[in-house]
């Protein structure tokens, strides 16, 4: 089963105006040991440059990349991984082309959702909108009710997203997830550095 390698899933996204490879040498810096390259606005052209020079960073580090909604840049980019939402190519689809070694994750809001990503053999699933507010300002959040009930229906690893600060870390990963992934609390930080190294030790806590 695959094990993540931090509690902290780093997101690397130009919210904040952020330039992503600046960011993703930031976020390793700081320590995160995982990350999501989720450039929603980019062109292909770039977002696949922006792949490759983080994924060499990662490899030189250690470190998980993964690569969101791109099954083609993730493989171009020799990506460790591609992560991908309801509407997206679908598992099974994205696993021919990937390939049995590529980690695969799928964004779920329920319980039903996550059990068809394990039966589907992802390799793990991201669950929210855990909170409101958030990069999307959710207006509610499925809470760690929601959590709980995922947790007790599947095995694979949970990657909690959406609205999460670092003050709802220690509660998030106290009801079952095995990760959570920050974007508008770590981005906007004034020292992004220090909260990631913050949250990374509430993490290990």
């Amino acid at each position: 089963m695959t094990r993540l390698p931090s509690h902290f899933y780093a997101m690397v996204d130009t919210a904040g105006g952020h330039d992503p490879v600046s960011l993703a040498e930031t976020l390793l810096d700081a320590g995160a040991r995982i990350m999501q390259l989720r450039l929603k606005d980019a062109s292909g052209r770039d977002f696949l440059a922006a792949a490759r020079a983080i994924a060499e960073m990662c490899r030189r580090r250690g470190a998980i990349l993964i690569v969101n909604d791109r099954v083609d840049i993730a493989i171009l980019a020799d990506a460790h991984g591609v992560h991908l939402g309801q509407t997206d190519l679908p598992l099974d689809a994205a696993r021919r082309i990937a390939g049995p070694d590529m980690m695969i994750g799928i964004s779920t809001h329920n319980v039903e959702q996550a059990r068809a990503a394990e039966n589907g053999v992802a390799d793990y699933i991201g669950f929210g909108p855990m909170y409101p507010g958030g990069l999307r300002n959710n207006v509610s959040g499925q809470g760690l009710d929601q959590l709980r009930a995922v947790r007790a229906a599947i095995r694979i690893p949970i990657v909690a997203i959406g609205g999460i600060t670092e003050a709802r870390v220690a509660e998030t990963l106290a009801a079952g997830a095995d990760a959570v992934a920050i974007i508008t609390d770590v981005l906007t930080a004034p020292d992004l550095a220090a909260k990631v190294r913050s949250i990374l030790a509430l993490a290990r806590s």
